[in-house]
């Protein structure tokens, strides 16, 4: 009726690493899925902010669309373009909220 402590202890050594298993698994399926992906996704995006320059036609992460007029590399204003959504209507947005290059200007040789 009761298990003597010396055969559960005898028992307990090779199913601890055998449950270590499906937790390894677990680890390397959510890797490749998840974050892998996206880390992948965050580095597409940093290229292509960084390639942004003046004539692109952009998208903003709250729908803007317009058109970069000037990419500022100030001390006090780095990481910010300045992109025209109207005629003469010119707003400073930062970069990383850009979410996406509708029309790529083509560079000047």
């Amino acid at each position: 009726m009761f298990v003597t402590p010396a055969y559960a202890q005898a028992a307990g050594g090779a199913s601890a690493i055998t449950s270590f298993v499906p937790l390894i698994l677990i680890f390397a399926i959510m890797y490749f899925l998840l974050i892998r992906p996206q880390q992948k996704k965050l580095k597409e995006h940093q290229a292509m902010v960084k390639a942004l320059r003046r004539g692109d036609q952009v998208v903003t992460q709250g729908g803007i669309v317009g058109k970069v007029t000037k990419v500022l590399d100030g001390a006090d204003t780095a990481g910010q373009v300045e992109v025209e959504i109207a005629e003469g209507v010119k707003v400073k947005v930062i970069q990383s909220t850009i979410s996406q290059v509708l029309n790529k200007t083509e560079p000047t040789k």
